[in-house]
């Protein structure tokens, strides 16, 4: 079994988007790889609430149900944990670096390593486009993932 840790700021736009996506992708495939997926943010502010709204609503356009997440933060077990732990950005990922412990087993990278390159914007304090392009982004780079997933079984 694979193990993925969707990471951003304060886990209730990104990086639950991304939980949602790549479990409701794996879902509707046939012979999909085993893979345990969680989300959580590097910042606190937000811990035991459900994502945004917006990002709910964004999600369910599509068919995905991110109703019943709650956000967390990452934890140093978090790198022995999971085989993956993807930022949604650099700032992200420089703070994933520093709490990472020195034995920590995860491959460490940006989401976007798996789709087009750079970083998923954070929508927040945008409108709902935001939230579009940041779905549309983390889609692709979850059909991606999926595809490393299963080339590494």
């Amino acid at each position: 079994m694979t193990r993925v840790l969707f990471v951003c700021l304060g886990n209730i736009c990104r990086s639950p988007t991304a939980e949602g996506v790549l479990r409701h992708m794996l879902d509707e495939m046939p012979d999909a790889p085993e893979v345990e997926i969680d989300s959580a943010g590097t910042g606190g502010w937000h811990v035991g609430n459900p994502p945004d709204p917006r990002a709910i609503e964004a999600a369910a356009r599509r068919g995905i149900d991110l109703s019943a997440l709650r956000a967390r933060q990452v934890t140093a077990a978090d790198f022995d944990a999971f085989d993956y732990v993807l930022a949604m950005d650099r700032d992200n990922l420089r703070n994933l670096k520093a709490l990472r412990p020195a034995q920590g087993g995860a491959a460490l990278k940006l989401l976007l390593e798996f789709g087009e390159g750079g970083e998923v914007p954070d929508p927040y304090y945008g409108g709902e486009a935001g939230f579009d392009r940041a779905y549309a982004l983390i889609e692709g780079a979850c059909r991606g993932l999926i595809r490393e997933i299963q080339a590494r079984e």
